[in-house]
């Protein structure tokens, strides 16, 4: 175990981000460089190996936290990683995306600062790959039976290479022209550097795993999904919960009025290589964006990083405090006040807060050439989100970004007709307690990730991933091996919860 005194006399101390105007200049992750491993080593020996560790609930992937602590302590690098990964696939995405609900669930957090579980996993993570660790690992022998995963996000990849470890034949069909699905377009780099992403497929390559670009499974000019499911064992659907919200307001089909995920592939594509200059830019106009959860952050740090002239988070809920609510006690995710580094970037250039909470958008304003040029907006109520009267203000907007969310998978698109997917009262693909497309008329047919659950965290749907790879594999085998986190979507993503989460 780590120090049995070392929260007494250990303060956290969280690993430091580059100075704010260092790291506006380009788009190099916030973190400097290499994990400062004595800090983290340090950090590592407060966890207090709980009799009953809450941190283990608060992770959706039950991540054995007080274990690869106390390896990370001791500087047993190579210990730490093997416990890391025998929950998770994906470390060095979840210690850099992940919210962490597991600190707040931290036994620490009671009355003092948890442990800073999550520096502790991505330094695992990198340290590990630096020191070669992240090697192939193939299946000592084949099953014959053949798998296809539609969808390339971390549900998919997680999935896929669980199966591909039980010794099944996995093909993994991306509908974009690269792998990684939100992770490769729709995360910033300077979230996470797609160098971590590649060298993950490149593992999964090594390991078996067959990957297919471009697949519009169920498209109008792709693979018919019924078609594929006749040539495979069992189907994993993990497409992910792409429907987006709209906001329907006079104005909204003025230039200049972009979803944010749209604005967010543009300029990851020019990271890519794809384009010189991003086609959909934040360059010298006033920038804002219509929603407060992490899409939003994103597109804020992305837009200053772009050189915007301003930007503006509009957030329709209200301010919330810097404790936790009474009605939230411990050990469950908070709605609190928090700051991303997208926030901490603003606030060092414009010196407040970019967000505005409690406001909602009445209109847009164009100019003569039919361009945005204007919102209107409203303070609303608290509760119920109605418009305050005599509230309404106009600020200025040459680029507007839409970053409110999801609502299911997509509609369009051949995929649920050709494999008889029933929709749930929440508008996700229905499916059973085994994560069996629900009505029996797809029978080897699964779902997995936001495609099922709605619109998550990064770490459900690696824990999905992972759960809908053992109940293939039970399928098509009578039984399995392949460790899963319990039932993942026995706990589904409340409206309740993506406020928390800020989704």
């Amino acid at each position: 175990m780590t120090d049995p005194f070392g929260f007494l006399r250990i303060p956290r101390e969280a690993v430091p981000a580059r100075p704010v105007e260092q790291r506006l200049g380009d788009w190099h992750e916030v973190y400097a460089g290499q994990a400062l491993l004595p800090l983290v080593s340090r950090q590592a020996d407060r966890c207090m190996d709980c009799g009953i560790p809450f941190c283990h609930t608060g992770c959706p992937l039950g991540n054995l936290i007080p274990e690869w602590n106390a390896y990370a302590a001791r500087g047993d690098w190579h210990a730490a990683y093997e416990r890391l990964h025998a929950t998770n696939n994906f470390p060095e995405v979840t210690g850099r995306l992940c919210p962490a609900p597991c600190e707040d669930a931290c036994v620490l957090t009671i009355n003092a600062d948890p442990v800073t579980i999550k520096n502790v996993e991505q330094a695992i993570a990198d340290e590990g790959r630096r020191r070669g660790y992240m090697t192939p690992r193939p299946a000592e022998k084949r099953s014959g039976r053949a798998v296809a995963v539609i969808g390339s996000g971390p549900a998919g990849l997680a999935a896929a290479q669980q199966l591909t470890r039980a010794g099944h034949r996995v093909t993994v069909h991306e509908r974009a022209d690269r792998i990684g699905g939100m992770l490769r377009y729709g995360i910033p780099e300077f979230k996470m550097e797609k160098s971590h992403l590649d060298r993950r497929i490149e593992q999964m390559r090594g390991e078996g795993t067959v990957f297919v670009t471009g697949a519009d499974i169920g498209g109008a000019v792709g693979t018919g999904a019924d078609e594929l499911r006749g040539r495979c064992d069992a189907v994993v659907v993990a497409v992910g919960a792409g429907e987006r919200r709209e906001l329907p307001v006079p104005g909204r089909s003025l230039h200049g009025i972009h979803q944010a995920m749209d604005y967010l592939t543009c300029a990851n594509r020019v990271r890519e290589g794809d384009y010189a200059v991003s086609p959909v830019t934040a360059e010298g106009r006033h920038v804002v964006i219509v929603g407060g959860g992490d899409t939003g952050s994103d597109c804020l740090g992305t837009a200053l990083r772009q050189g915007a002239v301003s930007v503006l988070q509009l957030d329709i809920n209200p301010e919330p405090g810097a404790g936790r609510p009474d009605d939230e006690p411990w050990p469950v995710y908070p709605r609190t006040y928090r700051i991303s580094h997208a926030h901490e970037e603003a606030r060092g250039r414009a010196g407040r807060d970019p967000r505005l909470f409690a406001r909602a958008t009445l209109r847009f304003e164009g100019d003569e050439a039919g361009r945005v040029r204007a919102l209107h907006l409203t303070a609303v109520e608290p509760v119920g989100r109605s418009p305050l009267t005599g509230t309404e203000d106009v600020i200025p907007a040459g680029l507007v970004l839409l970053a409110l969310g999801f609502s299911g998978p997509e509609r369009a698109g051949g995929l649920r007709e050709q494999l008889a997917l029933e929709l749930d009262e929440r508008g996700n693909f229905a499916r059973d307690a085994g994560f069996a497309a629900a009505g029996g008329q797809a029978p080897g047919v699964f779902v997995a990730g936001d495609a099922g659950r709605g619109q998550s965290l990064v770490v459900w749907a690696i824990a999905e991933g992972r759960a809908a790879a053992a109940a293939v594999d039970r399928y098509l085998t009578g039984s399995t091996c392949l460790p899963a986190p319990v039932a993942a979507h026995d706990r589904p993503m409340t409206a309740l919860g993506r406020m928390r989460y800020g989704l």
